[in-house]
This record gives C-alpha cells, structure tokens and sequence, in this order.
C-alpha cells in the first residue's frame, strides 16, 4: 500500500512530484485532510486557507519543469512572527489582531523562490518571548504542552501536518520543541540566515530554527539558504572510529530520569557503533553562562519590547510589562558583564567542542510537561544560543511516559554542514534502537 503523501518527507515529496507521480495539488489535498482530521486536537495553526493553499497548488503545477525550485511544491509551516505578504501576522498578541504586513520575510522570500508552497502559520506565544503556551497541544499526548515558542510548527511536524516548519530561537524555541515532539530541530550558527522581517526580541541571539522528520530535508533547506562551511563536510561520515564527547553541562542537576537515561544510552549506542565518547565539562569560570544569557535576554526585550509597551500596554502580557519596566533591575554594569563574558566564551567553547565530531548535549530536561498552560524548561539551550554554537535535536528516546526525548549535538560555530552530515549518521542509530515509536 503506497504512503500517504502527507506522511513522506519533503526529500520523498520531491522525488514524486519530480517524477510525475503526484501533483503539487494532490498533496496539498493529502496535508489538508490530515489538518481536518487532527486540527480540533493539536491545534497548531494561527492562520490556515485551504482555498488559497489549493489555489497557489495548482499554480506551482502550472510551473514548467525547467523552471522549478529546489523545493517545488513542499509544503512549509511558518511560525507566526515571521512576515507573510499574503496572510496575516500576530504574533500571538491582541495587539497585532489581523495585523498583515504587506511584505514577505527574507527566509520565506528565499522560500518561495525556492518554489515552496508556504502553508500557513502555526502558533506561537506573544511575540515568541514568553513562556504562557497557546493553544496546541502536543500531537504525542493531547494533555501536555508541544513546547514553545515555536509550538504550531514542531507540532506541526510532529503530527504529519506539514514537512518542514520554521521557528525561531532566542532561548529553546527551537531545540526545545523538537525534542517534545519527536522530530529533528536544526538551529544553525547565529546569523547564517537573515532575520529580516521577523519579529525582534534580541539581535544578538535571535536565530531562524528549521524542523524536518529527516536530516535529508535539513540538508536541502541548508542548501536553500546557502549554509556553508569553509570546508566541505565529510559526506560519507562514519560513527565508526570517530570521537564524540557528552557534556552534561552546567544546567544538569535540572535533569530529570527520562533525559538522564537518554543521555546515557546515547552513549552506549555510539560506543557499541564504534565511536569513542568522552565525557567533559565546561571551565568552572563560565558556569555563569546561563546568568548571562538571561541577562542579555531581559536586557534586550527591554528594548525589543518598548513601543508595544508604549502603544498598546493594556494588551500584552505582564512578562513583556515587566522587561520594559526592568522589574529584574538589571543594571547597565550587569548587562556589559553579560556582553562581554559571553563573547569571551564563545572561541574557548569552540575549541572545547571543535575536538570532536560533535558534543552531545540534553535537549531538554525530560518529557514534554503535562498541561498546556507552560510550554516548559529551556535551561539546557540558553547556553548554546548565547555561544551561537550550531545545534541539532536527534529524536530516537523517550521518558517514562513514552514520550518523546531528543538529544542535541553542538559544534563549533559555522560548522553547520559538518554537523549536519554527523547528524545524519548518529539519527538514523538514534532513531533505529533509541527506543521511542511515534503512535501516531
């Protein structure tokens, strides 16, 4: 029996509509009735017109082949704070009811040259910068929360309702929903994609994040987006005679028996692979890095967040209220600490990690919480997002519960392809004998 479309992967996808084998337009259909049939449960879009999605369809199949992008027809979720000329952006803020900007976003400009078809928008909490979820649920387990802020796209994914989703990252809103919802989650090196017509909440850690239920779709978006490394990766990685390393961090007395136990058997499974792992640590002198990661995140949304504040204070959440107020009186002295001890870091970190194929490191601190009302912990990526190391969420374990547990790998800054290709290898051992089958 032949597989659904709306469960193949955007490379599958492809390779069909390439082919002749399936039209732009009868996958849309295929995407569409997986949505009817999961919206009232999962609710991952802010915005979704099926009439347009089928119309800009039929468009793409009028393309002729000669003319077609590198993602002709792929279906893209976008989180709603990236700009979208043609449907509405919200930001998940009574503030931004209806809002449509009349220009598109420089990622879904590459997109759509690219020839993808740009889906809809997914949910995100206000602005993507507090930690009060929406209304989606995680499609593994209706009663605990997908993560946030980039919650519609990683359920989105999650569920089969879309291939590829964007998110974006100023602390885990990247990494954080992969790992609840079972999918890979890339957030590459800081500034390697524009941010261009997104909604800012810190210029200094704000990344695009890309999710994909395959390191093959990761690898078509990197070339997309024109990632590069100054020297080609290794496309014929083997875990095999390689060297990894664990580094629990600073944030581990955090962890929870689900990610402890990933972690370990994580390690095991490299070991029984071949691979060397050791285990090492970050330099005593920088266990203030998620201080200063905080630090620099209100700092900003001070600013980030001021003329929301000034316009429309009644309508935006009392965590936005206090940053612009400084209720954390955080001082001009502590936020150049910040500045300044995070970037001293980041060339040690790199040597740190550059010693390796790749570091892993948790994703999360256990299972996706139950409840929808907190979208959850992010203490374990704040570090890599102010280091702007590349991150990648391996699926492939679980917790108790037999919900989904990732685990990332990070490398040094601008090797983004070569953890890519790593990421490759470690995910198909990861997702082979990491224990966890998605039900859905």
């Amino acid at each position: 029996m032949a597989t659904e479309p709306y469960r193949q992967t955007a490379s599958e996808v492809l390779a069909r509509i390439n082919s002749g084998d399936l039209t732009v337009e009868q996958y849309a259909q295929s995407l569409l009735a997986r949505i009817k049939a999961r919206d009232a449960v999962v609710k991952a879009w802010a915005y979704l017109d099926p009439a347009r999605v089928i119309e800009e369809a039929k468009r793409l199949d009028q393309v002729p082949i000669d003319e077609r992008g590198p993602l002709h027809g792929v279906a893209i979720a976008v989180k709603d704070v990236i700009y979208t000329k043609d449907m509405p952006t919200q930001f998940n803020s009574p503030a931004y009811e209806g809002h449509g900007p009349t220009v598109d976003a420089a990622s879904i400009m590459i997109l759509r040259q690219a020839g993808a078809l740009i889906f809809g928008k997914t949910t995100t909490t206000e602005f993507a910068a507090t930690t009060q979820g929406p209304i989606t649920t995680n499609p593994h387990d209706s009663s605990r929360t997908p993560g946030g802020s980039s919650s519609g796209s990683g359920a989105a994914v999650g569920d089969f309702q879309a291939p590829i989703g964007l998110g974006t990252q100023t602390g885990g809103s990247t990494i954080r929903p992969g790992s609840f919802n079972g999918i890979y989650a890339f957030k590459p090196t800081w500034n390697s994609i524009s941010r261009e017509g997104q909604k800012i909440y810190s210029l200094i850690l704000d990344t695009l994040g890309l999710y994909t239920r395959s390191v093959d779709d990761l690898e078509l978006l990197a070339d997309v987006f024109k990632l590069e490394d100054d020297m080609a990766p290794d496309r014929d990685f083997k875990v095999m005679g390689s060297k990894f390393a664990v580094c629990k961090t600073m944030v581990w007395p955090q962890v929870g028996p689900g990610t402890a136990a990933a972690m370990e058997k994580a390690a095991e499974l490299l070991r029984a692979h071949g691979a060397e792992v050791d285990e090492i640590g970050f330099p005593e002198d920088l266990n203030d890095l998620p201080r200063w990661h905080s630090t620099v995140l209100n700092s900003d949304g001070r600013v980030a967040f001021l003329p929301d504040y000034c316009a429309s204070k009644g309508k935006i959440s009392k965590q936005l209220i206090d940053q612009v107020e400084n209720r954390g009186r955080i001082s001009r002295a502590a936020q150049l600490e910040a500045f300044d001890k995070i970037a001293t870091a980041r060339p040690v970190v790199d040597e740190m990690v550059g010693k390796y194929a790749a570091v892993l490191v948790p994703s999360v601190p256990d299972e996706a919480p139950e409840g929808i009302d907190s979208t959850g912990s992010a203490a374990f990526n704040g570090i890599w997002t102010a280091l702007h190391n590349p991150v990648i969420n391996i699926p492939g374990f679980h917790g108790g519960n037999n919900m989904p547990i990732g685990i990332s790998l990070v490398a040094p800054r601008y090797y983004d392809r070569h953890l890519l290709a790593v990421g490759r290898r470690v995910g198909e051992i990861f997702e082979q004998e990491g224990g966890w089958k998605p039900k859905n």
